[in-house]
């Protein structure tokens, strides 16, 4: 059975995933967290590609993403991060979003702007709660393809596979949400963050430290895991 901090990164990778499919399927071609693919969209949109309108889109996710952090890292302060706190205001983001579209509230351009800076700023709050990475993963997939191809695999890397396949097990929740149940779409990103809370508040009796104590340990050469 995994100790509280894999567990809490598993959950927090999966509702990436559901939090950007949702975003991606129901606001369009736009992420909420993955902001090296919005930079990517922000070019082809600036040289006539995709739809019109992706450059206002991606525009809006990435200063609610850069919000985001910077809230995260005042909420954390100097002390390091105060993981429930983080988690806590996630929830409630990702909760507000969850509902506006639920109850069908969202029925505007303008209101899919504001759903998106919604969730966007969650995104930018989650990468501000541990330090190995949750919301973007490129650099794990690197470390991680390297230490293949140099059979120098170790203990922990099965956990950072878990957190790749959670992304794509949230992302596919959303996607099948949105196509049989689309009120609910949003819902997964909530359900594994308040997860990822829950497991945070409770006390861990395993023989490593309790959550919220000691630094989490970032993916070794990741880039990618130095916030």
């Amino acid at each position: 059975m995994p100790g509280h901090g894999e567990g809490v990164l598993l959950l927090l990778s999966g509702a990436s995933g559901a939090a950007d499919a949702f975003v991606f399927l129901c606001v369009g071609q736009v992420f909420a967290g993955v902001m090296t693919g919005n930079l990517v969209l922000l070019g082809a949109s600036a040289a006539g590609a995709g739809e019109d309108g992706v450059a206002l889109k991606v525009a809006v996710a990435l200063g609610a993403y850069f919000c985001g952090v910077a809230a995260g890292a005042l909420m954390a302060g100097r002390r390091g991060p105060r993981v429930r706190v983080l988690l806590g205001a996630e929830v409630v983001l990702l909760g507000a979003a969850a509902a506006l579209w639920g109850l069908e509230l969202v029925t505007s351009y303008g209101d899919r702007l504001g759903l998106l800076a919604l969730v966007a700023v969650a995104m930018g709050v989650q990468g501000r709660v541990r330090v190995t990475p949750t919301n973007y993963f490129t650099g794990t997939l690197t470390s991680l393809a390297g230490r293949v191809a140099l059979r120098e695999l170790r203990g922990g890397d099965g956990w950072v596979l878990g957190r790749l396949a959670a992304v794509v097990a949230g992302a596919a929740l959303a996607a099948l949400a949105e196509r049989w149940w689309s009120p609910g779409a949003a819902l997964g990103a909530v359900v594994m963050a308040a997860g990822a809370l829950v497991l945070e508040t409770v006390p861990y009796r395993g023989g490593r430290a309790g959550p919220g104590k000691g630094k989490p340990r970032p993916d070794r050469g990741n880039p990618a895991g130095a916030v």
